[in-house]
């Protein structure tokens, strides 16, 4: 059963872009429960896309990683759809993809690389090529910033330390930064639930 009569459900598959088809089980569960926590992630979700530090257009380049990251293929699409309306190129869209399959590998190498603190795998070069954060369509800057949120949602220290160090030393402001996690973590919020 599709909680379609919930005016904040409504609201939120509006504010995303979403389909009446494409709703999970679990929202319709908040839905049908009156669940204040839909009400809550409606107005986060409003506000990640609205904060001062960030355009739009790069809220919902965050918000589209976080879907990529997560493989929530639904929000991911309309979140897509979104960026486009506010600018977002192929290529740029494109670049976000490659941005969070890359900083998967890398999470996943320095989290090891963190949690053994063994010599050798400390020394060793980890061989992995990373073409695209040489001259990122999107700027360093940002790049960056999209680098540093995946590597956020992904839990691993050492990448999330080294971007926002990169951040700081390219003249990011730390509210910018603050905004742009805080954008992602609200967006994990809503694909646990899609």
């Amino acid at each position: 059963m599709i909680a379609l009569e919930n005016e904040t459900l409504q609201n939120l598959i509006s504010d995303l872009n979403l389909t009446n088809d494409t709703l999970s089980d679990h929202l319709n569960h908040l839905a049908i429960n009156e669940s204040k926590h839909l009400r809550d992630l409606r107005i986060n979700l409003k506000n990640a896309l609205s904060f001062s530090n960030l355009t739009r257009k790069e809220s919902l380049l965050i918000a589209f990683s976080v879907a990529v990251n997560d493989r929530t293929k639904n929000l991911a699409d309309s979140l897509e759809s979104l960026a486009r309306a506010e600018g977002a190129t192929e290529s740029e869209l494109a670049e976000v993809r490659a941005c969070v399959s890359l900083l998967n590998v890398n999470n996943v190498f320095y989290r090891f690389r963190h949690f053994t603190k063994k010599d050798y795998y400390q020394q060793t070069p980890a061989g992995i090529k990373m073409g695209i954060m040489i001259n990122p369509i999107l700027g360093k800057e940002f790049f960056e910033l999209l680098s540093l949120a995946v590597s956020a949602l992904n839990g691993c220290e050492l990448c999330v330390n080294a971007h926002e160090n990169s951040l700081l030393q390219l003249g990011t402001s730390e509210a910018r930064v603050y905004d742009a996690v805080r954008c992602a973590a609200i967006f994990r919020g809503m694909t646990v639930l899609s």
